[in-house]
């Protein structure tokens, strides 16, 4: 089976109520997630979010505080019937727009940039890492695991 270890770095943007997302492209729903995204080889987390963000939203951001480590691991069948083993890494940060203008990507991972009300959140096609990056944003644990997503309570409402 084949083993793929994927380290990726994102952000939660909150300002005035609400939380800036980015709309996965490609086919499906359309899905709400977190800016963000890939490591490359040898570049620092912390640089990957301030370039991923710049990519995905225009924005500048300054990351504030890193909030957690989410670590997600999916064991099944992939593309054309291949098993495989994929393990996600990814780590939050709080960032805080410095500059820049809301804009979309073009022809990269997302197609759509746009700030959603925190309570309207819920209601959304997402990937569940936007109620994880919540919740971390939220609960400021001490040791950076989102433990409140799994006794059952949401993301919601902010702070």
């Amino acid at each position: 089976m084949r083993q793929n270890l994927r380290v990726a770095a994102y952000a939660v943007c909150v300002r005035d109520g609400q939380v800036l997302l980015a709309r996965l492209s490609g086919s499906g729903p359309g899905e709400w997630t977190l800016p963000g995204g890939g490591m490359d080889h040898g570049e620092d987390p912390h640089a990957t979010v301030v370039r991923e963000l710049a990519e995905e939203t225009g924005y500048r951001v300054e990351v504030s505080r890193l909030l957690g480590v989410d670590s997600q691991r999916v064991v099944g069948r992939r593309r054309f019937g291949r098993s495989a083993d994929h393990h996600a890494l990814r780590i939050v940060y709080e960032g805080r727009v410095a500059g820049g203008e809301l804009r979309h990507e073009v022809g990269g991972s997302t197609d759509l940039a746009a700030w959603h009300a925190l309570e309207a959140v819920p209601a959304l096609t997402r990937v569940p890492l936007v109620d994880t990056g919540l919740a971390l944003w939220r609960d400021r644990p001490a040791d950076g695991r989102a433990a409140s997503l799994s006794r059952g309570h949401g993301p919601y409402p902010g702070r």
